[in-house]
């Protein structure tokens, strides 16, 4: 990427580097650089505009969906006997050349299109549709006086968000991790013992699944009296038993209220009961918008109550010619959403801009525990909230008999319920705990959008042995 006193295309006035750009993209994240390759093919001129050359390619590549898969992965292949120092040290070595390769794959994708200009540096709102571009380390408190203004017909907002760490005694304490900072700070010279999640979201239970791959005692606190409040008693007791198996223990009613150094590790004080020692503590509490660091009152966009970038179906914030996409604007935090906010702005930059958020339908997700959760749509008691009338075909996974897949894998926990429309046979929504569900609930989902009925589903023919069969015989069984 270039630096700011060699990017091409500027004029240099009374010592100020200035840049006119067509479209300016502020992040790489999903959303930013498929626009940016997307329009910088049609030979648009682009600039997009990265703080952190370590955050090439956005969050995704860098710090969450992939390399915290890869270590699920790793995870999931450590055996009773293997050395946990040894899998963990090797875990972190794999993530870290996944990541170098992906961040090299994304830099060429761009640097390679002569209509897009890189450049790396804390971006701030000066106007409309103006910023101006320092180095970040001029931002932390370096200031060095350099400094580029670019001025762009469009601005598209793409900066992400940052892992929430609460206010409590303690929290920056060597050993308390961000589901970030678990990745880039952990010591990967020993494998961690004793562990303790802070939140019981989809990250939390992901990384607390990951962490007893490695061996760890994990204790998770929920804040509730049980983790999935929205889902069925089913999926909800499959995914809890699939936890407790691998090692994982739910606190329920449990909050921390500050973390100390203490006999060689951690001391986690909760609000009521005794302390849990630990060596590590991950903090999965959210995470917060970064608007605000880009001063948007000064080109007059506007927040919402959370400090996210408040945008329209068609991701207009309030100033004109600029968009949000990708979880800066408060919408679902996945990175094919900003994906499909891509698809958004693109078709109103270089379509007929038809496309909007409104459009979606039946959008999977997929927590990755072991085995997965996969879900789409409604649940049964949502479906009935919402006055249809419903059928409900719920099988655990260790009871069907034409899904071999999950006994050659060696591992059968899990459940799979799909709750179908009693009058049209429509597939409402779908809850599938169990291996390969990130790929099976992509199946349901594509059925629910193209209007494929239950029992199109129920016969039809599947390749053996996968965990796809399961539907042949799960919506035999709908009751």
């Amino acid at each position: 990427m270039s630096s700011l006193d060699t990017v091409k295309d500027t004029v240099t006035t009374a010592g100020t580097a200035e840049l006119e750009t067509d479209i300016l993209v502020i992040g790489w994240g999903k959303g930013g650089k498929t626009l940016a390759k997307t329009l910088g093919s049609q030979g648009r001129k682009v600039t997009l505009v990265e703080r952190d050359a370590g955050m090439v390619g956005g969050t995704c590549i860098n710090v969450a969906c992939v390399p915290t898969k890869a270590l699920v992965h790793r995870a999931d292949a450590v055996r009773p006997g293997d050395d946990p120092d040894a899998a963990v040290a090797s875990a972190w070595d794999f993530r870290d050349a996944l990541t170098s390769k992906l961040r090299d794959a994304n830099r060429a994708m761009l640097e390679d299109l002569d209509a897009v200009t890189l450049v790396q540096g804390e971006a701030r709102f000066t106007g409309e549709r103006t910023v101006e571009v320092r180095p970040a380390e001029a931002a932390d408190g370096d200031d060095d006086g350099e400094r580029l203004t670019i001025r762009a017909r469009h601005v598209v907002v793409n900066t992400g968000t940052t892992p929430l760490r609460p206010e409590m005694p303690g929290v920056d304490l060597p050993g308390v991790h961000d589901s970030e900072t678990l990745q880039l700070q952990m010591d990967r010279t020993r494998a961690p013992r004793r562990a303790v999640v802070v939140g019981s979201g989809p990250v939390g239970l992901e990384l607390a699944s990951m962490l007893a791959g490695f061996g760890a005692e994990v204790t998770v606190l929920v804040r509730g009296e049980q983790i999935l409040p929205d889902e069925s008693d089913a999926v909800r007791d499959s995914l809890v038993e699939a936890l407790q198996d691998r090692g994982v223990r739910l606190a329920t009613g449990a909050s921390a209220t500050g973390f100390a150094e203490a006999d060689g590790g951690l001391r986690v004080d909760l609000e009521e009961g005794e302390p849990i020692a630990a060596d590590i503590v991950v903090l999965a509490t959210g995470r917060a918008s970064t608007a605000e660091a880009l001063d948007p009152a000064a080109a007059g966009i506007e927040l919402d109550e959370k400090g996210f970038i408040a945008v329209d179906e068609h991701l207009r914030t309030s100033a004109p010619d600029v968009w949000a996409v990708g979880d800066v604007n408060g919408g679902p935090q996945q990175t094919y959403i900003s994906l499909d906010d891509h698809r958004i702005v693109t078709g109103q930059l270089a379509g007929d801009g038809a496309y909007s958020r409104a459009d979606r339908v039946a959008v999977p997700t997929t927590v990755f525990t072991t085995p997965p959760l996969g879900s789409v749509g409604m649940t049964a008691e949502q479906a009935r909230e919402a006055g249809h009338e419903v059928k409900v075909a719920s099988k655990p996974v260790a009871k069907i008999a034409a899904m071999p897949r999950p006994k050659i894998e060696e591992d059968a926990h899990g459940v799979i319920e799909v709750v179908v429309d009693a009058a049209t046979d429509l597939v409402l929504g779908a809850r599938l705990h169990c291996v390969e569900a990130q790929e099976l609930v992509n199946l349901v989902a594509l059925a629910m959008r193209a209007d494929v009925t239950a029992s199109a589903l129920r016969d039809g023919i599947w390749t053996h042995p996968s965990a796809t069969e399961a539907l042949n015989e799960v919506l035999g069984e709908l009751s």
